[in-house]
């Protein structure tokens, strides 16, 4: 063994009784303390142990096949979730490439070259040959000694973060979902709500045929006739401001599910679906069925991992190198015996200054940490008022529309009355006009509170997650599921 070597060994022995050490803190991920209801929850009730939402398919909850199939669509066809899904796979290739730090780098490589040296080199003896060949074939092998766990918390930063993008595509998935369903549940409003238009607009017309005729007869006025035809027009042109909301709704669809907007026609229905029973679950289990707050935490313990990337930059790198072939001058005994070389040693490097970098980097990444923590407690409080939000906003409107129904019912016995007394001359049709408008309000209100309590489960249903589960993120243990390419989210638990 040279002297060098010997000099060595005593650095390297000193280097790797400390190798191994976790330079990244110890991971513990945030806590935010849930709230111990979510308040008054009306006609919603707690979640029993065995109550869940359906895993994925949560939409069929309403009932109606044809957002069933539309939401099978989007599955296949829309280009948000296609590229959500593609950054999902980027981000599995960067953890692959990340993993194979923990592993030897092994290659080959041969050449053949014809070379000539200059009469004027340096040092050169006059029994040097002019021109000779150089044919050299040779494998190598490189392994860093990783003693300051920087390959491996590399390799646990890949992870981390195509957990997180798991979570992220599970997350726009769940989020163009419900968009979804909340247009389809709206658009089946306005069909509702244009079946209502038109009973109004032939009302109004008999009730025109009515005040023409006690023109005609010299009972009414044409100021009676004026207004007949203003409640009518009024009518149909409010039939057709729902037209057109109507055809913005079905373009939207149709965006969502990958189409082109005119290629998407919806017909009428006659119907709303009833408002679904949705399982509530306490707050405590919430952040277990975010995809958005599992990207989170996911984000955070990458934060984390960085710190110890950072810190072992003040630590020396150590890499075993070794290299074995052959090198020859000729190739009829290239591959020969006496012709073989070879090479093996360690190699060790290490900054002595680099004014502050280091001790920056480090602060970078302790902020970073902060700063993820900090984004990961937002969500969750988020996640905890949208539930909140919907809860309340659910039993806040079953309240209105209860109202707004008892005030349909007296609008429509107030119309009742107003047109009798009119046949019978007793009012004017001013008094007409006034139940009529007030009748169709409060219908159009009721059948608005209606939508508006559909699409607020559906909000709910996304707060909760939509059935989704920590568990659906791939586990950090499992290296196989974040190292394929394919799209699709893993399965298995933290």
């Amino acid at each position: 063994m040279s002297r060098l070597h010997r000099a060595a060994l005593p650095a390297l022995a000193a280097y790797a009784a400390v190798g191994g050490c976790a330079l990244a803190p110890p991971y513990r991920p945030p806590v935010v303390a849930p709230p111990a209801s979510y308040g008054a929850m009306g006609e919603w009730l707690q979640a029993a142990p065995a109550d869940a939402l359906p895993r994925g398919a949560w939409w069929e909850l309403y009932g109606e096949p044809a957002l069933d199939a539309l939401e099978e669509r989007l599955e296949r066809s829309s280009p948000d979730l296609a590229a959500a899904a593609a950054r999902y796979a980027e981000a599995r290739a960067l953890a692959a490439e990340a993993n194979s730090g923990l592993f030897p780098l092994v290659g080959a490589g041969a050449f053949a070259t014809r070379n000539r040296q200059s009469d004027g080199r340096p040092l050169r003896s006059a029994a040097q040959p002019a021109e000779y060949r150089d044919n050299v074939a040779a494998g190598t092998a490189s392994y860093e000694l990783d003693l300051w766990g920087r390959m491996r918390n590399l390799a646990t930063i890949g992870r981390a973060s195509a957990q997180a993008s798991a979570a992220d595509l599970a997350s726009v998935r769940l989020s163009l979902e419900a968009e979804l369903a909340g247009d389809y549940l709206t658009l089946r409003g306005l069909d509702l709500e244009t079946s209502l238009l038109l009973d109004t607009v032939a009302a109004y017309q008999k009730a025109l045929g009515l005040a023409r005729s006690r023109h005609d007869g010299g009972i009414a006025s044409g100021l009676d006739v004026a207004r007949a035809e203003t409640q009518l027009h009024t009518a149909a042109a409010q039939l057709t401001d729902v037209a057109a909301r109507r055809a913005l709704l079905e373009h939207a669809i149709a965006r969502l599910v990958g189409e082109p907007a005119p290629g998407l026609a919806m017909p009428a229905a006659a119907t709303l679906p009833p408002l679904p029973d949705i399982p509530v679950a306490v707050p405590s289990t919430l952040v277990e069925r975010r995809p958005d707050v599992a990207a989170a935490e996911r984000r955070t313990a990458a934060a984390n991992a960085a710190i110890g990337v950072a810190r072992a930059a003040y630590f020396p790198r150590l890499t075993l190198t070794a290299a074995g072939g052959f090198e020859s001058s000729g190739a009829a005994d290239w591959l020969s015996a006496p012709n073989r070389l070879w090479a093996v040693g360690p190699a060790a490097a290490l900054t002595l200054f680099d004014a502050g970098a280091r001790r920056a980097e480090v602060a970078r990444a302790r902020s970073a940490l902060t700063e993820a923590t900090e984004h990961y407690r937002a969500t969750v409080l988020s996640a905890f008022q949208e539930v909140a939000d919907d809860l309340a906003l659910l039993e806040l409107l079953r309240q209105e529309r209860d109202e707004q129904q008892q005030a349909a019912i007296a609008a429509k016995r107030a119309l009742d009355l107003a047109t009798n007394r009119y046949v019978e001359g007793a009012v004017n049709y001013l008094d007409v006009v006034v139940a009529q408008t007030a009748a169709l309000q409060a219908d159009r209100a009721v059948l608005s509170l209606q939508v508006r309590r559909l699409t607020a489960s559906v909000g709910l249903i996304r707060g909760l997650g939509g059935g989704w589960r920590a568990g659906d993120v791939p586990s950090s243990r499992d290296s196989a599921a974040l190292m394929k390419v394919e799209t699709g989210t893993g399965t298995g638990g933290r």
